[in-house]
């Protein structure tokens, strides 16, 4: 049994992965922002008929799929995208936290782990490395990449929530509430609800 019995949440990535390439699919991209996923991906197939390494239009096409939680298809197109950039921490991530929804936390650490270790990685990184960590039941090494993650980002509300869950896991109450209070101060309102479980 995992040890998170409690919602996690999506993360969230921006869907142009490269702002300045303007070889991309702009029809593909349009109907995305516009929720009509079925008709980007179309859209993105077509443009990658003819242009079949277009990293955002793979990327793109992989997040249309995600979000008709067409999980297997979205990997595929995650992983295309992924042999033309292996140090991508974007779609590293992306593909973290796909194995995540998916449950395959082994998969979600490997991928979370490959993105900590690119140069520049972000508290996003460690924080997803830490969250499949905690799913896996690694506790102490959870703990330390959580607060790798709020070490890099002090603002970082959902790490706090999340390393206030690993500290309820350990019977460690009182600094469980102090980090949902610091969730709180720092607009993640899924912590009000921890708040009122656990620390009145």
């Amino acid at each position: 049994m995992h040890v998170l019995t409690y919602r996690l949440l999506y993360i969230p990535f921006c869907l142009i992965l490269l702002s300045c390439d303007s070889g991309s699919s702009n029809q593909g991209d349009s109907y995305f922002q516009d929720g009509e996923f079925e008709a980007a991906i179309s859209a993105y197939e077509k443009f990658l008929e003819t242009n079949p390494k277009n990293l955002k239009a793979l990327y793109n096409k992989g997040r249309a799929h995600e979000e008709l939680e067409e999980y297997d298809q979205a990997a595929e197109e995650f992983k295309r995208a992924l042999k033309l950039d292996p140090k991508n921490s974007q779609i590293l991530l992306s593909l973290s936290n796909l194995y995540h929804k998916k449950k395959s936390y082994s998969q979600s650490l490997m991928y979370a782990d490959n993105a900590v270790s690119v140069a520049g990685a972000t508290s996003i990184a460690y924080f997803m490395k830490a969250r499949a960590l905690h799913q896996l039941g690694n506790v102490e090494e959870a703990m330390r990449e959580y607060n790798a993650a709020i070490k890099m980002n002090p603002s970082y509300g959902q790490a706090y929530y999340y390393r206030g869950m690993l500290n309820r896991l350990l019977e460690r109450n009182s600094q469980a509430c102090a980090d949902f209070n610091k969730a709180i101060e720092n607009e993640f309102e899924l912590a009000n609800n921890a708040i009122a479980n656990y620390c009145q």
